[in-house]
């Protein structure tokens, strides 16, 4: 290993002997090299070398201008920073402050990725295929048909193929832009080589000659187009809980509000208008300085000069090292030249790579030229398009064609004339051996673990959950709501008592509506938060952000506040107007009672959520289930014919209701005094003919036991859910 001293920081480089080490460029390393013990070192290095004529000119790391940044370490690594002022970001948006030290420090530039894509097999190019089912599984009519036809020429491939060859490389400092018209398959190739699709890909992409793995992933930043962001969080707060999940855990407070100041610096952050939160969610993937950033129509949705100023930020990240390939459909001109290269694609086939200012060049040699004046990408998707209205072209394209195929002969003309030029130049150009230099293979190959450990993530998503979630839980309708509720029951069941058969089932009543409305409250409470949020966790953890048990974890827990505070409140009412037992010990055991049911029928309201992940479905099979467990909870139905008294026994609303009426009610006590027969015991009461109001702690332990299953299960299902997504 190899310890190189530059610009007051110190870089360990692991698997370099000296030999390998003293070849590296003096111009980006100005260092000295000694040999340490292999054992000691601590940190890859992010080294860059120019070794290519294409790749950005000055990758040299600048000296601090206002502070220094300082790496170390033996047996772990550890930062030391020294700033010279003090600053404050002022969160205008919330009551936040945020407090740091001077954010102008130096940071390693992102290592440098020379993105290839290259097919050895029939095209040699990447090629992308789905069931044809599947394809068209978004419109009705289509899936039937598509089935058809294929149930009545089962010879023909079920693939449909989407991507038939692409070729191309970029390398850091350049953005590519993915050009052409709606489902030619721009976002589907960003997506390939984003490592988010891996099935039925055919073709060999390598990011530094390697091959995408776990590592090269976690350099791997993708902006979709949707902007996929808490609503309930302002810009900072969103950028400041991503840093601290994402940065490492070495990293001061201070330093990651540091990052988080400069980021939206960088980006001009101010606002949440459309602009803004499409750089929002920018910022979200700069912020850890990926490799390699994709971005999915970055401008759709933006006037020309928001599309402008985002074009303008991206140089800007190029600029710093960055490879950034996006897809766009129609820029204006003034976006088209900011582009350094550009993959014009066709049905899925490529018809233009190269240099985004010799497009016009490269189809005037071909005979295709505008007639009229005419923006250069609308140009390009006429010709992708095969509309060559306004277009002068060879006129042997169409010899013995009809005039139906006319756009069909301009596409396959122009893949012809692709792979006849453009595309054997460039394998052969940049697609032979490997030319990277090794000791970037090897960096890139150096896996990042997860940036803090597994309390401290969940600490910090409790914090930034219960956020986002707080107004929902102290929302003043579900307050009225639980209040309102409370006072109609204790005005109804005023001072009741037990002391005939009819008051003692007027009682019995009122247990079982309470049972009926914290198992519905709750369970309708907790089935649609997976569904809700599974956007932001599909998207969170393809960029592994936090470990998926984190997540569990920390949403359960901070539901449970609502599901703990609205029932306490709703009994602290109820319990005293409608005349229960007053000891202390009777109320808080109703009181634990209420709220071990509310606590299970949460966690089976989660389970029913993961399990389909769908807000249709989810309430459909909450409400069939809730009325399964209500038939079979005891009250309406007290004797259950044999054959069906298996269901009771997977209702927690039989327990809970249960366990109820044995903490507030006594066999031994006595009731029915003043009758004829005189005073009975309460057990010989019909309201109790199926329980026995002896013990309780039974049906306690079986709750506890059911609760602690449905979150089990359910954590397992959106497991199951969110990897099938991923």
């Amino acid at each position: 290993m190899a310890e190189f001293k530059g610009y007051g920081r110190t870089t360990f480089i692991p698997f370099m002997d000296q030999e390998t080490a003293m070849k590296i460029d003096s111009r980006y390393l100005n260092c000295v090299i000694r040999i340490l013990d292999f054992n000691k070192f601590s940190l890859a290095s992010k080294i860059m070398e120019n070794e290519r004529e294409d790749e950005i000119e000055d990758m040299s790391t600048s000296p601090p201008s206002l502070g220094s940044l300082q790496f170390a370490g033996s047996n772990g690594f550890g930062h030391s920073m020294e700033f010279m002022s003090q600053a404050y970001l002022p969160n205008i948006y919330t009551d936040i402050d945020i407090k740091i030290e001077d954010s102008n420090f130096n940071q390693d530039p992102p290592l440098p990725i020379y993105l290839k894509i290259l097919n050895n097999v029939q095209f040699e190019d990447v090629e992308y295929k789905v069931r044809a089912s599947q394809a068209a599984s978004t419109n009705p009519v289509k899936s039937v048909m598509s089935k058809v036809a294929i149930q009545h020429n089962l010879g023909e491939d079920k693939y449909k193929k989407i991507l038939k060859g692409m070729t191309g490389s970029i390398g850091p400092g350049e953005i590519l832009a993915l050009m052409g018209p709606s489902g030619s398959g721009k976002t589907t190739l960003l997506r390939v080589v984003g490592g988010r699709l891996v099935e039925n890909v055919k073709g060999k992409i390598t990011y530094n000659d390697v091959r995408f793995n776990a590592a090269v992933k976690r350099r791997i930043g993708f902006v979709t187009q949707e902007d996929v962001l808490f609503p309930q969080l302002t810009v900072e707060e969103t950028l400041i809980f991503s840093a601290f999940l994402r940065l490492p855990g070495n990293m001061s407070e201070q330093q990651k509000y540091a990052r988080v100041e400069t980021t939206i610096k960088e980006l001009g952050l101010e606002s949440i208008s459309g602009g803004e939160r499409k750089r929002t969610s920018i910022g979200y993937e700069i912020l850890v300085d990926p490799s390699l950033l994709l971005l999915d129509e970055p401008t759709s949705g933006l006037d020309s000069t928001a599309a402008n100023r985002l074009l303008l930020t991206l140089q800007g990240l190029a600029k710093g090292g960055r490879t950034i390939i996006t897809t766009i459909h129609q820029p204006s001109s003034r976006i088209f030249h900011m582009f350094d290269k550009l993959l014009l694609i066709s049905e899925g086939y490529p018809i233009y790579y190269g240099k985004a200012k010799d497009t016009m060049q490269y189809f005037s040699s071909l005979s295709f030229t505008p007639e009229i004046p005419m923006n250069p990408a609308e140009f390009m998707l006429d010709l992708a398009t095969g509309q060559v209205n306004n277009i002068s072209f060879p006129q042997d394209i169409f010899k013995d064609q009809e005039s139906a195929d006319r756009s069909k002969s301009v596409i396959k003309y122009l893949q012809l004339k692709y792979k006849e030029t453009l595309e054997a130049k460039e394998k052969d150009e940049n697609h032979g051996a490997a030319n990277t230099p090794e000791h970037l293979q090897l960096a890139i190959q150096v896996k990042k673990d997860w940036t803090v450990s597994w309390l401290d993530q969940f600490f910090i998503l409790y914090k930034r959950t219960f956020r986002a979630r707080c107004k929902d839980y102290f929302d003043k309708l579900r307050l009225v709501q639980a209040l309102g509720i409370a006072l109609l029951l204790g005005l109804l069941w005023w001072k009741s008592s037990t002391n005939t058969e009819a008051q003692v089932r007027d009682q019995v009543g009122l247990m079982f509506y309470i049972c009926i409305f914290w198992t519905s409250s709750c369970i309708f409470g907790a089935v649609y938060v997976f569904p809700f949020e599974k956007v932001y966790l599909v998207k969170e953890r393809k960029a592994d952000m936090y470990r998926l048990s984190v997540y569990y974890v920390s949403s359960t827990l901070c539901d449970m506040v609502a599901h703990v505070f609205y029932p306490t409140f709703f009994m602290l009412i109820l319990y005293f107007m409608a005349g229960f037992k007053r000891t202390v010990a009777c109320f808080f055991l109703t009181l634990f009672a209420v709220l071990l049911i509310a606590i299970t029928s949460q966690g089976a309201g989660e389970l029913f959520g993961a399990a389909v992940m769908s807000i249709q479905r989810a309430g459909i099979i909450a409400s069939l289930i809730l009325m399964l467990f209500l038939l079979t909870g005891g009250y309406y139905v007290q004797h259950v014919p044999k054959v069906m008294q298996w269901l009771k026994y997977l209702s927690f609303v039989y327990y809970g209701f249960r366990l109820l009426l044995k903490v507030q009610y006594s066999g031994e006590q006595l009731y029915e005094c003043e009758s004829e027969r005189g005073c009975r015991p309460l057990q010989s009461s019909p309201s109790f003919d199926t329980v026995n109001l002896k013990g309780g702690l039974t049906e306690a332990w079986i709750m506890v036991a059911m609760a602690l299953c449905f979150r089990i299960l359910a954590y397992f299902c959106l497991r199951r859910r969110i990897e099938v997504r991923n």
